[in-house]
């Protein structure tokens, strides 16, 4: 196979497995170092700024799962490998979509032993049609507008290569290789330009003031793309997260630098993945505790805040990240994974230590959570519960096993709730795939925690799980919701500007209320939700809630609607200190 030679000018004429390699360990990298900008991009008002650290986890746990197949000697067999462990391990809708981006690129890509920037953009096309096949309801000013100027960009591009290379006729030209460094700059560059343009397809975006989050992700892998295809590998002064990450790939690169197609050496990988929740500690014990981790290994992740926090590391002295934990709080959930001979990791579910529901053989339910309490009130209707949450979004992998637990107890249909307009995609993803092992799944579209409560509440275990979806289905759409949050920053809402720490009223997904008072705004949100009426309100209390705060609601909705029933949840979800729903 000819090889990825760079032309005189030290650009790349073809793609190898060297540099598809090469191109996957530097995204990672990149990834890791623009986790927090690209966070920070996630579409405010709502504070659920985690896509950054979707696509990193999502990234990396390929990553380390493709490095572990030593039987792939052709960069479309790579490609292929990869987009299927991206699917495994895609978090948050920014991963799933990432992942059909890397299947449809696979797929135009299958069968070429050599890969030119005529190959590539037939890749690039297919994978933007990919991705827009994954979204329901395809909206421009996201990723998928991002992902249509790539590929017409590559397609131009190709064509000009076409057109530039002198051959006779269109055979010969077939059989002349178009340069892809060219394909993937003219990709880059068009994908820049479109991301600069999103905030004025997206009120909600330019309300804001930034660009799409996803799309700033899909602009930093066609990033790498072109630094490969220019013949880089990393720039010096890249930040530490970056060489840190370098420095786990190193028998990978120097085995890439060699020339090397065989197995992957896993020596200098650490050994050990170590995830836990920190609770009881404080910002300042927190940045010391990130500060001995990334000392003691890499892949660093510390997300959360307000007396809770979610750990990440891949160390090789799992003993010693585990201390620095007790050092800084109180560490739960502790779990510990060996990497250099458990690559497939990803399997693995999130439950907590709850009773663990009893064998069936009707319909049984899997469940997304964001907090103790809504863990515990699903885990009480007999559901596998997956932990998902701002910052730790369930990943397709993790519901998959949770599918397959319930099935393999018995079940004879699951019924997935993913709880989470952010976890839609992944819980999709999950069921089709479960399908394909002939397992029997449905979801339920629910977008919030009190959504999810209103479908349990008409779950049938006797009944098949096809006929239970379409109660719950029902259920769930026939529950107004709302919640309270805290604004991380300050922005321009539909409820007017605000400021960081003004209290945010949300209604139906969207800020309709800025105030400074948890409790006014509560009772605020009950009244427009209770504007058509209702005979339910749900309230489900988070880690911050405010004191008194069933007396405010319980006040606010009988003044609205006489005799109207109100129901508190302990819930333990941070982010949103109340989350509300009227049946």
């Amino acid at each position: 196979m000819p090889g990825a030679a760079p032309s005189p000018d030290g650009h790349l004429t073809l793609l190898d497995l060297v540099a598809v390699r090469r191109w996957a360990v530097l995204t990672r990298s990149l990834f890791a170092a623009r986790r927090a900008e690209i966070d920070a991009l996630n579409v405010f008002p709502v504070p659920d700024g985690d896509t950054g650290t979707n696509l990193y986890l999502t990234f990396d746990g390929a990553v380390e799962r493709t490095l572990a197949t030593a039987d792939v000697t052709t960069p479309d067999a790579l490609l292929s490998v990869f987009a299927k462990h991206l699917l495994w391990t895609a978090r948050g809708n920014s991963g799933v979509i990432l992942s059909q981006l890397a299947r449809g690129l696979a797929e135009g890509c299958a069968g070429a032993e050599r890969i030119d920037g005529r190959i590539l953009a037939g890749g690039l096309r297919r994978a933007e049609l990919r991705a827009r096949q994954a979204v329901t309801d395809p909206k421009e000013g996201t990723i998928l507008t991002v992902a249509s100027a790539m590929a017409d960009a590559a397609e131009r591009a190709a064509d000009a290569g076409d057109a530039a290379d002198g051959a006779a006729n269109a055979a010969a030209r077939a059989e002349e290789p178009v340069a892809v460094h060219g394909v993937a700059l003219a990709a880059v560059e068009a994908s820049r330009e479109a991301l600069a343009r999103t905030p004025e397809q997206l009120e909600v975006l330019a309300r804001a003031g930034v660009v799409d989050a996803g799309g700033a992700g899909l602009v930093v892998l066609l990033e790498c793309l072109e630094r490969v295809c220019a013949g880089q590998r990393a720039r010096s002064g890249d930040d530490a997260s970056d060489r840190r990450s370098r420095r786990r790939a190193d028998p990978t690169n120097a085995a890439l630098e060699a020339g090397r197609a065989g197995p992957v050496d896993t020596e200098g990988i650490p050994e050990f993945e170590v995830m836990y929740l920190l609770a009881d500690s404080d910002d300042t014990a927190v940045e010391a505790l990130r500060a001995r981790l990334v000392e003691l290994g890499d892949s660093v992740l510390v997300v959360g805040g307000d007396g809770e926090w979610n750990i990440h590391a891949h160390v090789d002295d799992a003993g010693a990240a585990v201390e620095a934990g007790i050092e800084a709080g109180r560490p739960h959930r502790v779990r510990i994974t060996r990497l250099t001979d458990a690559h497939a990791s990803t399997d693995r579910f999130e439950q907590s230590a709850g009773a663990r529901p009893a064998p069936r053989s009707g319909a049984a339910i899997v469940a997304c959570a964001a907090g103790v309490g809504l863990e515990g009130l699903f885990e009480d209707a007999g559901a596998v519960v997956v932990r998902s949450g701002p910052g730790r979004r369930a990943s397709t992998g993790g519901l998959i096993g949770a599918i397959r637990e319930q099935h393999a107890r018995g079940a004879s249909g699951v019924v997935v709730l993913p709880n989470d307009g952010d976890t839609l995609l992944a819980a999709a993803a999950a069921v089709r795939a479960v399908a394909d092992d002939g397992i029997e799944a449905h979801l339920v579209h629910v977008r919030t925690a009190v959504q999810g409560i209103a479908a349990l509440a008409v779950f049938e275990p006797s009944a098949p799980a096809s006929a239970n979806v379409l109660a719950m289905q029902a259920a769930a759409s026939a529950t107004r919701h709302g919640a309270v949050t805290v604004a991380n920053r300050a922005a321009l809402t539909s409820g007017g500007p605000c400021e960081a720490g003004d209290v945010l009223g949300v209604v139906d997904g969207d800020v309709v209320i800025v105030g400074s008072d948890q409790l006014a705004v509560t009772r605020e949100v009950v009244r427009r939700l209770l504007a058509s009426g209702g005979e339910l309100v749900t309230v489900v209390a988070g880690v911050d809630a405010p004191d008194g705060l069933l007396e405010a609601v319980a006040h606010e909705a009988r003044r609205e609607q006489h005799g109207i029933e109100v129901s508190l949840i302990d819930g333990g979800q941070a982010v949103y200190p109340v989350l509300l729903g009227v049946e």
